[in-house]
């Protein structure tokens, strides 16, 4: 099932999308749960599944006005480089491959817009990159889980453009946060998917204005989803909502060290089967 939140006729909502409608879960489950977020937190996703199935759209989906799938989550974590041969193309970074734990950093909730939303070339810089990432959404309390638990706690996925201001990432000495911070500089969507089989390779395709930019599976990842959230979950108590982006594939058709930086007027297109597509604009921010 995809799950999405969303403004609809003036309200927020959220709900399930089914082909091009959605079902409006809000004015089923108030006031229970208000949002995405609250069913998380009381552990009644299964409930809320059992509740709209065979239930028809209550509007087509072209009326909604989709939000970030999760609103409200405590965190949004990231994980640099972790895919194979990925430091060759950064010239900064090294390769990871022999990493033995994975690099992390935060992301703020304001640095990433929904699908369909603009997202924003700031005026103090021209190297906005996208990144599309598979993220996953916390559906269970964990802390010291082990590889073999680590899945079970994940209730859906949901595509990342975990994007950066590629000049700004070593401003300070020794951390990237300036660089992934930038209101608006990414996006997160369309909705969070449920059921996906985290233990088969998933593919991620991504394209600016048409053209295959990057393509790869998870196959080829350094650390593997439940290498992620042990290891997390060691040092970190995760919380239903939170958001586990895992790392971007190499980019596709430029030269080492090469960057082709995201302009005004450029499209982002990720696509993962299993999820769908999420798809930004660019503009400059004025």
């Amino acid at each position: 099932m995809n799950f999405a939140s969303y403004n609809i006729r003036g309200r927020s909502s959220f709900g399930i999308v089914v082909g091009d409608g959605i079902v409006d879960l809000r004015p089923r489950f108030a006031p229970r749960y208000s949002g995405l977020i609250d069913v998380l937190r009381a552990g009644v996703l299964d409930e809320v599944k059992a509740a709209a199935a065979g239930v028809r759209p209550d509007f087509p989906l072209k009326e909604a006005e989709l939000l970030p799938p999760v609103p409200g989550g405590e965190k949004i974590l990231c994980i640099g480089v972790n895919y194979a041969n990925r430091g060759a193309e950064l010239t900064s970074a090294g390769g990871n491959e022999d990493a033995k734990y994975p690099s992390m950093f935060f992301k703020p909730p304001n640095a990433l817009v929904a699908h369909g939303q603009p997202i924003l070339r700031p005026p103090e810089s021209e190297q906005l990159e996208y990144e599309g990432e598979i993220a996953l959404v916390i559906g269970k309390t964990m802390r010291r889980v082990s590889k073999n638990d680590a899945l079970a706690g994940v209730c859906g996925i949901t595509l990342c453009n975990e994007g950066t201001i590629r000049d700004w990432i070593r401003h300070g000495r020794f951390n990237v946060t300036q660089g992934k911070s930038w209101d608006a500089s990414g996006s997160i969507g369309p909705w969070m998917t449920t059921d996906v089989d985290l233990t088969k390779p998933l593919r991620i395709t991504c394209k600016i204005n048409g053209e295959v930019t990057q393509d790869d599976t998870t196959a080829s990842m350094i650390f593997g989803f439940a290498d992620i959230l042990s290891y997390v979950s060691t040092f970190m108590t995760l919380k239903p909502g939170d958001i586990v982006a895992t790392g971007t594939p190499i980019k596709l058709n430029q030269a080492p060290g090469e960057r082709k930086w995201l302009k005004a007027g450029d499209v982002f297109e990720m696509t993962v089967p299993e999820v769908g597509t999420l798809r930004n604009e660019v503009q400059d921010e004025k």
